[in-house]
């Protein structure tokens, strides 16, 4: 024990009784040495040799959230997002959080990111909040890519929106469309109608056939859950800004929220497909053609076609909601902007209504060119969603100079390439001729308009879209003509934006109605 203690006592002694050559001894700290000073090269030669993309200054923890709180209370997140990058570029820089972020501003960039380097981008961030609302981000849009989101993809390109199944869905569309002209005409002639809500109600009437087979009086129950699905899923919370602090996602009751929502819509979503697979068994009971079994009443709808395809019924929820949160809202939004676009230039609602009234048969849209264009101009002002769901950068890329790290995301801004003045004369004025003899689309090839996106990640969903908003839009304008109530002159009329994920009017559009009655 003595010598113990006098050993922990002097060093020397422990170094002496060791049998360690003495020689060896003295080279450790010139090898420690050699190390640290090769660690120290090889960190300056793996040193990033490209800068980050320009971005305004940062601070520490929160990064750039306090420029975008600066602007005025009430201004969207794109046109902020936009005001920046007049200032540093259309590849910008911001730190919101924990999270790297780099915002599209232009067609060129978003060309690179989406098309040069799409697969590289082609996955999703880690988002807390769709994590919980899309049962550990099983749905399509969320979901990152990989054999799982491949598969999806396949189910919903290849069964679920074909053109085909679209069509097939051409009835039951028609039906809707009626049903609102119906509803618009039983008002007094010259009547003020709330275009807005009727709007959103036929847009999530239609999605509700089309994918559970009726309509099944969700307007009370699923529906608002869903309108409050997409206020939380808009802009940027606390828990997908700092995904790895759980703590604070608690202390903020985002992620409670987010679980009471999720909680509300998933006992609706499990009763609509007990409901299916009851009727799916007793099909497969009575060995009766699917025809007979419903009577010829019930088609087979969204919900059928999942549960054929995958027995995973998280995954059939998830896809589910997707469907409601982009069919149900993107849709009415268009066509509402369409519509105020149109009583704010007179001229342009003359021009379209008598494009239309000349088509008896409204399956002759491809007829309709200056209809489709006024759709274009819509698409290009008002994207329904105007910033991309965040991608992610899988590896390192070096795009116009400037080194976008692995890991950072990547949002489209495409609400300010359709406002480019680079590639557009007037961009802020509503002129459907621009594209009356321009080859521009939105199928995602021209990046000068992408409002459904392009790449890998594009909305598969276009197809339907684009059929419901020229049916609806030129139901409109060939059953009645429009005025603005209470003498609002045209250039009066408030254009003001809400906030969220899609974009609608902030304020609602009323209109007086007056039936057409064709000579």
């Amino acid at each position: 024990m003595e010598e113990e203690a006098v050993g922990l006592g002097h060093g020397d002694e422990i170094l002496w009784k060791s049998n360690i050559p003495p020689l060896l001894l003295l080279l450790i700290p010139i090898l420690f040495s050699t190390i640290f000073i090769l660690r120290s090269h090889l960190k300056k030669k793996n040193k990033p040799t490209f800068p980050l993309p320009p971005g305004p200054w940062k601070l520490p923890i929160i990064g750039n959230i306090h420029q975008l709180a600066a602007f005025s209370a009430g201004v969207p997140i794109h046109r902020r997002f936009a005001d920046l990058a007049e200032q540093y570029g259309p590849i910008m820089h911001l730190k919101l959080g924990e999270t790297s972020n780099v915002i599209i501003s232009s067609p060129e960039s978003a060309r690179e990111f989406l098309r040069t380097h799409d697969q590289n981008f082609a996955a999703r961030p880690y988002l807390p909040s769709a994590d919980i609302i899309f049962y550990g981000s099983k749905d399509i849009a969320f979901c990152s890519e990989g054999d799982y989101w491949r598969q999806m993809r396949k189910i919903l390109t290849m069964e679920l929106l074909t053109d085909k199944r679209v069509k097939s869905f051409r009835p039951i569309l028609e039906a809707e469309a009626s049903k609102l002209m119906n509803l618009i005409g039983s008002e007094p002639a010259g009547g003020v109608v709330n275009l807005s809500r009727l709007l959103v109600s036929v847009g999530n009437a239609m999605t509700s056939r089309t994918a559970f087979g009726k309509i099944r009086g969700l307007e009370g129950s699923f529906l608002p859950v869903i309108h409050r699905i997409l206020q939380a899923l808009g802009g940027f919370s606390v828990g997908d800004i700092f995904p790895s602090n759980r703590l604070l996602r608690l202390i903020s009751g985002t992620e409670r929220h987010l679980k009471k929502l999720h909680q509300e819509a998933d006992v609706i979503l499990q009763g609509i497909i007990d409901e299916h697979v009851s009727r799916r068994r007793n099909r497969e009971t009575e060995h009766l053609d699917k025809a007979v079994a419903t009577g010829g009443e019930e088609e087979e709808d969204l919900v059928d076609v999942l549960l054929a395809c995958t027995d995973n019924h998280l995954e059939v929820k998830a896809v589910i909601l997707d469907i409601f949160l982009a069919g149900g809202d993107t849709s009415p939004v268009t066509v509402e902007w369409a519509m105020s676009e149109l009583m704010k230039n007179p001229e342009k609602m003359n021009k379209v209504q008598r494009e239309v009234r000349k088509v008896v048969d409204d399956a002759c849209f491809n007829e309709l060119h200056y209809l489709k264009s006024v759709v274009k101009e819509t698409f290009r002002l008002h994207p329904p969603v105007p910033l991309s769901i965040p991608r992610e950068g899988r590896e390192t890329v070096v795009i116009n100079g400037c080194q976008i790290p692995a890991k950072t995301r990547i949002i489209v801004n495409s609400w300010a390439i359709g406002r480019n003045s680079s590639h557009w004369t007037q961009p802020d004025q509503f002129i459907p001729e621009r594209f009356l003899n321009s080859s521009i689309d939105y199928k995602g090839n021209d990046f000068q308009l992408i409002p459904f996106g392009a790449g890998r990640r594009m909305c598969p969903g276009m197809n339907y879209g684009i059929f419901v908003v020229y049916l609806l839009l030129a139901n409109l304008l060939y059953h009645f003509d429009w005025k603005l109530p209470n003498q609002i002159k045209p250039q009066d009329l408030d254009m003001s934006e809400d906030s969220g994920g899609t974009v609608p009017r902030k304020n609602n559009l009323y209109l007086n109605s007056i039936p057409y009655h064709a000579p």
